[in-house]
């Protein structure tokens, strides 16, 4: 039964009727109490309370014995009354995330044997008690964002561990004992303070993922290519310089981040990594785009933004499945043609937050037949190419902070656009059918000088600008209709169609005949009257 994000303030009666329920979601709501009638729940397996008020935890909570799964978190629990779940002998999941969280309860550790997963990130712990060793059956164990300076060489006891996570810590070392983890897949360390990592970490032949991001790591342990089943490495925000050819021993490598780590180049082996799809290279000091990564042809996705690239090798031609490809802020003076060989792009980013801003995009652009999404904010674009309507599967065209004057009629042919970012540039105007693209759902258009429609039109939204747009065709279209009908009168009448302009003209001119005539006939008048 799902009451989750429902405003309750207590668990309704009605729920705590069904007592063969076994699964039941309160998450996301102002309870303060569980209440005692709680201990009908007999049946319940699956019990989710997190994101309450709840301050005290009731002794009818114990009473349900086959309850596999609790969550508590984000509650300001009286962290006394935890030792309660110590009764509930068949938990499998515990999560207490972000409770201020000191100590964990030796009660739990005690008693909860059956324990597999057990949250605590978010807490203030520093240590875990020795008795949490008698979880011997813990395989998931997250501490991320507490206060450990050390990592608690209890883990390492926790042979069953298949995943750790320790982000957001002080750890300033690993023990060796982490080799003991035999059974560990995803070991998550990043954002801490390590210097270096133990040799013994390689004799952890399942690791899978491996997460050493943001640290002050300079290079890897010689081991680190024994690693056989590693997929994904996580080395972002370290001071390597140099990347170990090592790492390219890793065959069965697919996810390589590497941003913010002070390369200008890679080794010659980095080609043997064929099984690498993402590829995060963003924020270094790469000049041009590595020969090495051309001959990586499993790659699907590519960040080289912000390095010092001015030019792209036409090798970038042999990345045959590369989907996304990000090179915002680099060197280019004009838009890299190489890109436009790249059939399988569906992302491109090439925004200049910094260095040299372009000031077009190729009419070739249609190239990129697949293209989803382009970004090309931050430029000084003046127009768009009208062959832009030849990307049939664009989905979201980011132009902000550019300086475009006039958007091309072709953009209305965009019929798959969903959104569409115009911030900040010099549109005075919007072409007249814009609203003929019924997939847009964002349109935003704040920071132009806008005359057609107002900017106070445009200001609620994309609406408001559609039911612009659609009166202003009716008007047009209702003007050309009684200028039409005006013709078919004058056309009917013989007169043709300056006819009215012609007869309005002699009606307002007088003949010199007239003139002559009027004259006489007012001498004759007096000369009467005289007489």
């Amino acid at each position: 039964m799902d009451s989750a994000q429902q405003q309750l303030m207590e668990v309704p009666m009605s729920v705590l009727d069904l007592k063969d329920l076994e699964e039941l979601h309160l998450e996301k709501n102002h309870i303060e109490v569980i209440p005692k009638e709680i201990r009908h729940f007999m049946n319940i397996k699956v019990l989710y309370l997190n994101n309450n008020n709840i301050i005290n935890i009731c002794e009818e909570l114990g009473e349900l014995k086959n309850l596999q799964s609790l969550d508590l978190s984000s509650n300001p629990l009286n962290t006394s009354s935890l030792d309660v779940i110590s009764k509930i002998h068949q938990l499998r999941e515990l999560r207490l995330y972000n409770i201020n969280l000191e100590e964990f309860p030796v009660e739990l550790c005690k008693h909860l044997h059956h324990l597999q997963l057990l949250g605590l990130s978010n807490n203030n712990l520093k240590s875990l008690p020795p008795e949490i060793t008698n979880l011997i059956h813990l395989r998931e164990i997250y501490l991320q964002n507490n206060a450990f300076k050390l990592f608690p060489l209890q883990i390492c006891a926790l042979s069953a561990l298949e995943v750790v996570d320790l982000e957001k810590n002080k750890l300033t070392s690993l023990p060796v004992e982490i080799g003991s983890l035999y059974n560990i897949i995803k070991l998550f360390i990043s954002s801490n303070r390590l210097s270096c990592i133990p040799k013994t970490l390689c004799q952890c032949k399942k690791l899978s993922v491996l997460d050493l991001s943001g640290n002050r790591l300079h290079k890897l342990p010689h081991g680190i290519c024994e690693l056989n089943e590693l997929n994904e490495l996580g080395l972002s925000d370290n001071q390597m310089k140099k990347l170990s050819s090592r790492i390219c021993q890793l065959q069965s490598l697919s996810v390589l981040y590497l941003k913010n780590t002070g390369l200008s180049t890679l080794p010659a082996a980095f080609t043997k990594l064929e099984s690498l799809k993402i590829l995060d290279l963003s924020q270094n000091s790469f000049t041009d785009l590595p020969p090495e990564i051309c001959g990586l042809r499993q790659l699907e996705v590519l960040s080289m933004d912000d390095n010092l690239i001015s030019m792209i090798t036409p090798e970038v031609r042999s990345l045959e499945k590369l989907s996304y490809f990000g090179i915002t802020g680099n060197r280019f003076t004009a838009f890299p043609q190489e890109v436009l060989q790249l059939e399988s792009l569906e992302k491109l980013y090439i925004g200049q937050d910094r260095g040299v801003r372009l000031t077009s995009l190729p009419d070739n652009i249609y190239m990129l037949k697949g293209l989803k999404e382009l970004y090309i904010e931050n430029n000084n674009l003046e127009f768009l190419p009208s062959t832009l309507n030849l990307l049939h599967n664009l989905e979201v065209l980011d132009c902000r902070n550019n300086n475009l004057k006039k958007l091309p009629d072709t953009i209305c042919q965009l019929h798959a656009l969903q959104k569409l970012l115009l911030q900040n540039n010099q549109l005075t105007s919007l072409p007249d059918n814009l609203d003929m693209l019924h997939n847009l759902d964002l349109l935003l258009l704040e920071g132009n000088p806008l005359v057609d429609p107002p900017i106070e039109v445009c200001s609620p939204g994309k609406t408001a600008v559609w039911e612009y747009l659609k009166e202003k065709r009716r008007r047009h279209a209702l003007a050309t209709k009684i200028q039409a009908l005006w013709r078919g009168i004058m056309v009917r009448k013989g007169l043709g169609p300056f006819a009215y302009l012609l007869q309005t003209g002699k009606k307002g001119k007088k003949s010199k005949k007239d003139k002559k005539g009027k004259g006489k006939g007012k001498k004759g008048d007096s000369k009467g009257k005289k007489k």
